[in-house]
């Protein structure tokens, strides 16, 4: 059995000792009862990931004596954003912990014409920290070493606009003939952007739009998928083709 793995914003240097708090001592006691002697791994998203060994446990705190450091190979070597319309209910952090295991660099939630609600501005601070720490329980289990971004709800149209990237694909149903997966395999770029619409998909507008700024049409069969699953699949498949897992 492998050693816990938590985050940490603490910056980490072997030799150092460090005192967690908040969640990752909560966790690290409550959960998994850590004691001291105890082996655990830790990271903070600059790319390395480092033994330590519990020292003390007390209410609230646990202290940790930093080891060696590792560079363990598990972040994608494509820098892909996914462009994600907001979706209600609990399907939206499964995306999130999904793409997050998959490789995913950023996520950008976002707002469409379907997308028939929206967060309260007194929330929004709460409903990203909590799609953060998604993300970053999704890391510590899979082995990640960088924690993607999360942004603020944005418009659609807005990210489209912005959003840079050597290769962009859309998910749309369409009755056009698109790009099929296979096609995509021509190599991994340097980056890429994944634009994938709510429950209903996107308009025919929106998908002009994202058009007009080079996002390619990609198909990767004949079912329709739901706006949680196509984010899974799709960056599964594109990472296949690019060389990232076996095929």
């Amino acid at each position: 059995m492998r050693n816990p793995r938590l985050f940490t914003d603490h910056p980490l240097t072997p030799g150092d000792q460090v005192v967690l708090k908040g969640n990752a001592a909560q966790h690290l006691g409550r959960a998994l009862r850590a004691r001291a002697g105890d082996h655990i791994a830790l990271f903070n998203g600059d790319g390395q990931e480092f033994a330590a060994q519990v020292l003390t446990v007390s209410k609230g705190e646990i202290t940790v004596d930093i080891g060696a450091a590792a560079s363990p190979d598990t972040e994608s070597l494509v820098h892909t954003t996914l462009g994600l319309c907001l979706s209600r209910g609990d399907r939206f952090d499964w995306a999130i912990q999904k793409a997050t295991e998959l490789g995913v660099s950023a996520i950008a939630p976002l707002h469409s014409e379907r997308v028939d609600f929206g967060i309260p501005p007194d929330r929004m601070e709460k409903r990203v920290a909590h799609w953060q720490q998604i993300a970053i329980s999704a890391c510590e289990q899979c082995g990640r070493v960088k924690v993607p971004s999360i942004t603020p709800p944005q418009a659609l149209a807005f990210w489209v606009e912005s959003v840079l990237a050597e290769q962009k694909w859309v998910l749309h149903c369409t009755e056009d003939t698109g790009v099929s997966a296979s096609a995509v395999n021509q190599g991994a770029p340097r980056d890429a952007a994944l634009l994938i619409g709510p429950e209903g998909g996107l308009t025919d507008q929106e998908f002009d739009v994202a058009s007009a700024k080079g996002f390619q049409l990609l198909q990767l069969g004949p079912r329709v998928l739901r706006t949680e699953t196509a984010p899974a699949a799709a960056l599964s498949v594109l990472s296949v083709f690019w060389g990232e897992m076996p095929s």
